[in-house]
């Protein structure tokens, strides 16, 4: 049985557990577990009391059966969870996923990342998850607008210090050109994207911008992915046998409230495809591309000549052109297994691709040893990658120049599926075609207009088998 023992000390009272474990070489074997006075700072003797009673409980419980008590007693939750993500990259997790748990983590750790393995418990993480829903918790708080005369300042930097281009002063400061593009344009940006820029120029970032508190709270799909990361890391845990139970599963995880997809409406569709006519053929093709397939922007434009048949109007969705701060410009394969499909394309999506290879290979020729061979469909001028964020930056100024709605490459997935559903196409095929992993993934996601097209069928059904025939023909006249 476990024995209790109380210490005073300078910091306040803390418990030490002794748990006699058995005997080696003739000696009694003991493991010790101490409870320091952070963690009954504000409970009553009452509450102190079935506390420790319950920590010497699951102390004895845990050794009895197993489990490393003594490790998970060391090591604090920042600790193991760098353990687990370097698991993590040595398991092969994506470049982009490791960035996002990092950039989760910078929230995680403040708030629990000091606490032993052993000490966590589910309130602590409900407390931290109501803490996230608060107002004023985001990392990137301050938010950056550019001054009126902060676009031309940083046009006349480049021209003066040889940047040819703004993907080239976009890498020079270490941002997405996307984001370069938003401050050019006199929109706002975090502030660590707003001192990236500064610094080149050799000025303050409040002489460039004005900086404003972001004090907006998280979404609850935010909070949810902190939820997963440690229950994650927890599970790691409890499977290496350092804590009996994985606090996350048994905590109260924010409740998901997905919000109605952003889509575009049929006549605004049009508007966007008669303004194509007017623009470049690379960014024609691949806008007609994202709207004919529903492809993620990354499935675009990782495209392969060899993924393309012409014949058959058909492509091949096989890679993923993916950016991430840590790795640049990468490829990857499709996200899931049913992400890697064959997708058919409309006869004016054939002769955009047709005329595109056409043009490049002109822009080949004209280049000679210059050109930088790649496998891609769409490219550079020089023929090498592009950055995924460049078509994103392209289409804020298509819209902006054709008094458009505002476009982003996603809206043009949502806004196929839509459409296909609105004309009753099952949602297998468009599940198929979207490349989710699962049908409940597409239902989810398009409930509403799923529950708009059950409704026009449902009226149907009424029109054609339930009113009488003096009320059709009243009607048709």
């Amino acid at each position: 049985m476990a024995s209790i023992k109380k210490l005073e000390g300078k910091k306040g009272t803390s418990y030490r557990i002794e748990v006699v474990t058995g005997t080696l070489a003739g000696k009694v074997k003991r493991e010790y577990k101490t409870i320091s006075p952070a963690e009954l700072q504000g409970k009553t003797a009452r509450q102190i009391e079935k506390y420790v009673k319950q920590a010497a409980d699951d102390f004895e419980r845990g050794l009895a059966q197993g489990f490393d008590m003594v490790s998970g007693d060391k090591q604090t939750f920042e600790q193991y969870a760098s353990y687990v993500m370097d698991l993590k990259k040595q398991q092969g997790c994506e470049t982009k996923t490791l960035d996002a748990y990092a950039a989760l983590l910078k929230r995680i750790n403040p708030a629990i990342g000091h606490l032993k393995l052993s000490e966590i418990r589910p309130q602590h993480l409900n407390l931290f998850y109501r803490n996230l829903a608060e107002g004023g918790i985001r990392i990137s708080g301050e938010k950056a607008k550019p001054r009126k005369k902060t676009p031309d300042k940083i046009i006349s930097f480049m021209k003066g210090n040889g940047f040819t281009s703004k993907e080239s002063f976009s890498r020079h400061c270490g941002i997405a050109p996307a984001s370069l593009d938003v401050i050019l344009k006199g929109n706002q940006v975090n502030r660590a994207t707003a001192e990236k820029v500064a610094a080149p120029l050799g000025l303050t970032v409040e002489s460039l911008f004005t900086v404003s508190q972001n004090a907006k709270p998280l979404s609850s799909k935010t909070c949810l992915e902190h939820h997963r990361l440690i229950s994650t890391i927890l599970s790691q845990a409890e499977k290496e046998m350092l804590v009996p139970y994985n606090a996350a599963a048994k905590a109260t995880p924010p409740k998901l409230e997905r919000p109605e997809i952003e889509t575009l409406q049929p006549e605004e569709l049009k508007q966007v495809i008669d303004a194509l006519a007017l623009e470049p053929l690379k960014q024609k093709t691949i806008v007609y591309l994202m709207i004919a397939t529903g492809a993620r922007r990354g499935e675009i434009l990782g495209l392969h000549w060899e993924d393309v048949d012409l014949d058959n109007y058909q492509i091949r969705i096989a890679h993923n052109l993916l950016y991430s701060k840590s790795r640049g410009v990468y490829e990857t394969t499709p996200k899931t297994k049913q992400s890697n499909r064959y997708i058919k394309i409309p006869e004016d999506a054939k002769q955009l691709l047709e005329q595109w290879q056409l043009e490049q290979g002109f822009a080949k020729k004209r280049l000679g040893d210059a050109w930088i061979d790649t496998p891609y469909v769409f490219t550079q001028d020089n023929g090498d990658r592009m950055h995924p964020d460049s078509i994103t930056a392209w289409l804020n100024d298509f819209a902006a120049r054709h008094e458009l709605v505002h476009l982003h490459p996603h809206l043009f997935r949502h806004a196929m599926a839509s459409l296909l559903i609105a004309n009753h196409i099952d949602i297998l095929a468009v599940s198929k075609r979207l490349g989710h992993s699962r049908t409940s993934t597409t239902v989810d996601i398009y409930a509403t207009a799923i529950k708009a097209a059950d409704e026009a069928a449902s009226d149907c059904i009424a029109d054609v088998l339930f009113k009488k025939p003096e009320q059709k023909q009243a009607q048709a006249q």
